[in-house]
């Protein structure tokens, strides 16, 4: 599968014969290209602990220029070569809530000024990121932060003036998101802390959109 940028080879489940080949390359897609990419963020995840490299980001499905998920020999794969494939077309872009979340207008507000960009806006992207890629024990404590910045920020923001009740169920989901933080120091969390994770991330996810609806109405 190669995304523009690199090829993602999988050795995971051999094809027996072209036939074989022909026909999962027919039913392969969307699935099979998330899969893959969710090997190359590991990859370049682990890149970017090694090197030490800031810059270094995961790909999404987004940015691919062009994606081609095909089939070959190992050492012809790996060179951007193929026995056969086929072009994945870009899905129909999913449309969002309200005309909040169109990009160019916020873009534009908080580039002029109009709108303050949040310190837990993008703690809280980050925490999405690692609970996605299955780092949870990352995910635990940059939650713990997102949310500390988020209680800090949103009441004396000037957007944030109907999201009282959204607060107090985040304060609610504290205590518990920093008990999964805490045991995220000493290992791999347990099935329930990571659902609290989950759960708590979601309803400060809401909080910023509605923040945002807000924005957008104003």
């Amino acid at each position: 599968m190669a995304t523009g940028r690199a090829t993602i080879v999988s050795a995971g489940r051999p094809l027996a014969d072209d036939a074989s080949a022909q026909r999962w390359l027919r039913g392969a897609g969307e699935r099979e290209l998330a899969d893959d990419l969710a090997v190359l963020g590991r990859a370049l995840h682990a890149f970017r602990a090694v090197t030490a490299d800031p810059y270094v980001h995961p790909v999404g499905r987004a940015e691919l220029l062009v994606a081609r998920i095909g089939y070959g020999e190992g050492e012809e794969v790996a060179e951007g070569r193929w026995s056969d494939a086929r072009e994945l077309a870009p899905g129909p872009v999913r449309a969002r809530r309200s005309k909040v979340l169109e990009p160019q207008a916020r873009l534009a507000a908080v580039l002029g000024g109009h709108e303050q960009l949040l310190a837990c806006q993008e703690l809280t992207l980050r925490a999405r990121l690692d609970l996605t890629e299955g780092r949870s024990r990352e995910a635990a404590m940059q939650l713990l932060t997102a949310l500390d910045a988020a209680l800090a920020e949103l009441p004396a923001d000037p957007l944030g003036g109907g999201l009282g009740g959204r607060l107090q169920e985040l304060e609610a989901h504290r205590e518990p998101v920093a008990a999964a933080a805490r045991a995220a120091l000493s290992g791999p969390l347990a099935v329930d802390a990571r659902a609290a994770v989950a759960t708590a991330l979601g309803r400060l996810e809401a909080a910023l959109s509605a923040r945002a609806l807000a924005a957008a109405g104003s």
